[in-house]
């Protein structure tokens, strides 16, 4: 009982002791921190925007008149060959005009033999003085008439023949059924889409740009390209469209990349990062020090920072710094005081960060 009595105390001090050193862990475990360095040249010069990707060769399927799809066998991410049906109209009303127009052909022909045998006739009356010259002229007008009808004819029945042509699509190029917004028995109208299909090899980066920068942009500029979806891989690109009027949905201006070294990873409509690198332009001006808007907070006695104090990289201490801000750029505020070049501020998350604690930097 003497052993029970001492051993239930000890036991109780060692699991009590352990449980405390797992608490100490969990409060080691570290709060990750984006930061950026001040004045550094390089975050000056680069700039990055969202875009997304696009098939080189986008080409929306619609048909040239309206009816009831009545095939529509492909599916999306079906691989098609150029000259492939993918889709038909019922195409009724075509399918009649057609035979009404083959038919007044038919008539128009008969109508055309009929007066060219009786000008030969008369014509040939009329040279022996059998017929009078009036009837001669006669002859030839209701010929020509028949002639012209005959010619139209033709013409109609080449025009309904096309639109029979209309209520078929066939893939122009080859490629992969990208969309397809329709169904069988539906009724659509001509120029509506039904499918878009991407054709090509090549692989295209559409982006925004906002009137600050666009002037900056120029045709064979090579900015660098990276999915997230793709483990943040490096590519390479060159500008080839810069449009000239802006977008009113988004208040930017398209540009188009090209990729340089496209893979079969990138999807049509994956979210890149484009940066591009504006060497030559000058971002600040007199050596003024601009942070990122972001970075600066503010309460009760002014604006602050949080200063990464870090010896070996990995991890540091944030130091709660205030500082004096001037006017408002395109790139962030200027700095009167309180920063100098070359410190780590923190970029992000300046609401639950505290004095003093100690963060992973990223």
């Amino acid at each position: 009982m003497k052993f029970v009595k001492y051993i239930l105390p000890a036991l109780f001090a060692f699991l009590l002791l352990n449980c405390k050193d797992k608490e100490v862990k969990k409060e080691e475990v570290l709060r990750p921190v984006q930061y950026q360095v001040v004045g550094n040249s390089s975050s000056k010069n680069l700039r990055t925007f969202s875009g997304v990707a696009k098939a080189g060769d986008e080409i929306e399927l619609s048909f040239r008149s309206g009816g009831i799809i009545t095939k529509f066998n492909v599916k999306v991410g079906q691989k098609v060959k150029k000259g492939d049906l993918i889709a038909k109209l019922d195409n009724v009303q075509a399918n009649l005009a057609y035979e009404q127009s083959v038919s007044a052909l038919n008539s128009a022909k008969s109508a055309m033999t009929t007066a060219k045998s009786s000008l030969e006739r008369i014509k040939s009356l009329y040279e022996k003085g059998s017929n009078s010259l009036s009837d001669y002229e006669s002859a030839k007008n209701s010929f020509q008439s028949a002639l012209d009808q005959y010619e139209s004819a033709k013409r109609n029945k080449s025009i309904q023949q096309s639109q029979i042509s209309y209520g078929y699509i066939k893939a122009p190029k080859a490629g992969i059924i990208a969309t397809k917004n329709n169904q069988l028995n539906e009724n659509v109208s001509a120029g509506q889409v039904i499918a878009v299909l991407n054709a090509g090899n090549q692989t295209n980066i559409e982006v925004g740009l906002p009137e600050n920068i666009i002037n900056k942009i120029e045709l064979g500029m090579n900015p660098e390209i990276s999915f997230s979806a793709l483990a943040e891989k490096k590519m390479s690109g060159t500008v080839t469209e810069i449009a000239p009027i802006v977008n009113e949905n988004s208040a930017t201006y398209p540009v188009t990349i090209d990729i340089t070294d496209p893979t079969k990873e990138i999807k049509p409509g994956m979210t890149a990062n484009v940066t591009f690198n504006f060497q030559n332009e000058q971002i600040t001006t007199n050596n003024t020090l601009v942070i990122p808007v972001k970075s600066v907070g503010e309460d009760g006695e002014g604006n602050f920072v949080f200063l990464i104090d870090s010896k070996n990289g990995k991890t540091g201490i944030a130091k709660k710094q205030r500082i004096e801000i001037g006017g408002l750029t395109v790139d962030g505020f200027k700095i009167k005081s309180g920063l100098s070049e070359g410190q780590k501020i923190a970029t992000a998350g300046l609401q639950t960060l505290l004095d003093g604690q100690k963060v992973k930097l990223q």
